[in-house]
């Protein structure tokens, strides 16, 4: 199976160095073949790795590839750990990446970077690949800093806009600093266990949980919290979590394709994954896991509101992603690494459809993004209607959809956590079921239904994309109705994720929820409470404000201008980063240059130096006077003095 593993890696890989670096001479549709066929190689490989671990229960493999180094016994080592937890986000990724470089093919059809566009796109899905399937931490690295270089590229896709040159510079230096962090926790397990490999490192990992460490004079951490809090704060950065959030949004300076694939299948993901496979390490930190818990339960809520003020369409969506990262983080704080998971994966299938269907909307409205600027689209473009629709009521968990697995699943084992601030957590994820639904269909109603708010140029050329941006929305529609009821059993109640995943009994919340499961359709029943009844007042409201009444929120809006503003400028975040971090490093650069380049550097080091080397030559000058008696009475002066020293 070695080679179906190197084959699922370098696939996207190869495609992605033909499309990069040969686009000229194979032009636009070979650049597209190249990287589908060798995406598509990649998930069929995925499936096969599918049924090899988890249908057929083979072993787990855990091989070294090839050893890259080997330093003061450390040795470095390109490898592959594929269990059940790799299988599930192979096929996510691969499939995801493969129904986004399908649609692409029309979306970016007219757009001159077309082959390097292709060539980003897959060298993204090498990147994610090669994250997931890691059996050791530097390989992890690799992948983690391959996914943020790659998704620095596709948001500045577009490189001559201004807009799109600030928001990859933005995620770039909000990731280093989750990265600082996550190469702190890194070196970290490197000094304490003295080993990059996984099985080594989650073996001795309950010996070393009274470990201690000296963070400062006088306080000591314990080693496994200090650890997971170093390694969760780069999971902040690529997850996009509160404080480290605010790039995500204006990652939608991104064509629409790659917005889809940031935040469904890659990049935002690796953060989840990351917590879900170091469990053996989280589950001997409570203080960890209260944090991670509280953290997600901000960004779940708080996220969320935000949405409901958004008037671009894809922003909406980015901060419907921003909030279920947010329930993703609050299940693994919970110990409900499954449940984390298995919201990890629906969200992939209904997120990349939204972000589609959007990019369709996009499309047929000429590339007008603002929501106030459509309405009535439903009878114009009726394939994407119903794909969003499936999408929207995944996402707000309407009863039987995938999303109504996944999130009450989190919903209910936060319930059941006795982790510090999980009460918290609870009450922000429950609210958040009415946020969703209200900012989801505040955004449906407006683009598909109401009155038409484009002009007749618009009108007369509104249709239905081409089939290439079609199917992959109903491709992706499939899994967002139905992949929740095929897979809440063996995911969360199963032994799916069996030597997989460690959680310790005292927080096996799982297990507690477990024990009143008895079917799919139990669950839909049992699941009819609060949940359920705040996603349809949420719909419900929604409908009120933006089809029946839309003058309300106009009024809304100007008695509560102050909050409208405040959070329409995200509660700040940008500001003050943009004042107090970015302003106050170039404060500091320029007093650096000035103080240190200008007066230490070149005043006094550079240009002192030349000065004083020119003061004593000025006065050496007098002394060469050219004069032989001159030099001769030097000479007998010098003699004098040296025999008088002397003798």
């Amino acid at each position: 199976m070695e080679y179906v593993y190197l084959g699922a890696v370098l696939g996207p890989l190869l495609g992605a160095i033909i499309a990069g670096f040969f686009g000229k001479f194979i032009g636009r549709e070979g650049a597209h073949t190249v990287t589908i066929f060798g995406v598509g190689v990649a998930f069929i490989l995925s499936l096969i790795t599918f049924n090899h671990i988890v249908l057929n229960g083979a072993p787990i493999y855990n091989e070294t590839v090839y050893t890259w180094l080997i330093s003061d016994g450390i040795t470095f080592e390109i490898g592959f750990l594929v269990d059940s937890l790799t299988a599930m986000m192979m096929l996510v990724v691969t499939f995801v990446s493969l129904m986004v470089h399908i649609y692409t093919i029309g979306y970016m059809r007219d757009d001159p970077g077309y082959q390097r566009f292709f060539s980003y796109i897959s060298l993204f899905t090498f990147s994610m690949l090669m994250l997931v399937m890691a059996n050791n931490f530097m390989q992890l690295f690799f992948g983690w800093e391959a996914v943020g270089l790659v998704s620095y590229l596709l948001i500045g896709f577009w490189f001559k806009r201004p807009t799109a040159t600030y928001a990859k510079l933005k995620a770039f230096l909000v990731n280093r600093v989750g990265d600082f962090g996550f190469i702190l926790g890194i070196a970290a397990i490197l000094m304490y266990f003295d080993s990059l490999d996984y099985a080594t490192v989650f073996a001795a990992a309950p010996a070393m949980a009274d470990a201690t460490a000296k963070i400062a004079v006088g306080t000591e951490w314990s080693v496994i919290t200090m650890i997971c809090i170093l390694l969760f704060i780069g999971a902040m950065g690529k997850s996009a979590q509160v404080p480290l959030h605010v790039w995500l949004p204006d990652s939608m300076e991104g064509p629409t394709p790659i917005s889809a694939l940031i935040h469904a299948a890659t990049m935002v993901t690796a953060g989840i994954f990351l917590v879900a496979r170091m469990s053996p390490l989280y589950e001997f930190s409570e203080v960890a896991l209260s944090f991670v818990m509280v953290i997600g339960a901000i960004t779940a809520l708080f996220m969320g509101f935000l949405g409901i003020v958004q008037n671009d369409i894809k922003r909406v969506i980015a901060y419907s992603t921003l909030s279920q990262l947010g329930y993703m983080t609050v299940a693994l704080g919970a110990s409900a690494y499954a449940a984390g998971i298995f919201h990890l994966m629906t969200h992939a299938f209904f997120k990349a459809l939204l972000f589609l269907a959007a990019g369709s909307v996009i499309i047929a409205m000429h590339h007008e993004q603002n929501i106030f600027k459509m309405g009535g689209l439903k009878k114009y473009l009726p394939i994407t209607y119903w794909c969003m629709f499936i999408g929207a009521i995944a996402l707000i968990g309407f009863p039987g959809m995938s999303g109504f697995f996944s999130k009450d699943a989190i919903i209910e084992a936060v319930k059941l956590s006795t982790v510090p601030g999980a009460e918290f957590a609870y009450w922000a994820v429950l609210l958040g079921v009415f946020v969703t639904a209200l900012y989801t269909f505040r955004m449906f109603f407006i683009v598909f239904h109401g009155k038409e708010r484009f002009d007749k140029h618009t009108r007369e050329h509104l249709h239905e994309p081409s089939k290439v941006v079609t199917l992959p929305l109903i491709l992706l529609a499939i899994p967002s109705a139905l992949i929740g009821f095929v897979a809440i059993g063996p995911l969360l109640f199963g032994d799916y994720f069996n030597e997989v995943i460690t959680v310790l009994p005292e927080h096996d919340v799982l297990a507690k929820l477990g024990e009143y499961y008895t079917g799919p359709f139990a669950f839909i029943l049992y699941g009819l409470g609060w949940p359920v009844f705040l996603a349809l007042a949420g719909v419900a409201v929604a409908w009120f404000l933006y089809v029946k009444r839309p003058d309300i929120p106009e009024k809304i809006k100007q008695r509560c201008s102050g909050l409208h503003d405040f959070m329409s400028r995200a509660y700040g975040f940008d500001a003050f980063n943009d004042s107090f971090f970015a302003g106050g490093s170039r404060g500091l650069g320029r007093f650096f240059w000035k103080e240190g380049d200008a007066k230490l550097i070149d005043g006094v080091m550079v240009n002192g130096t030349a000065n004083a080397v020119g003061h004593i030559a000025k006065f050496i000058r007098y002394v060469q006077s050219g004069y032989l008696y001159h030099y001769a009475f030097v000479m007998i002066i010098g003699l004098l003095l040296m025999l008088t020293f002397f003798v």
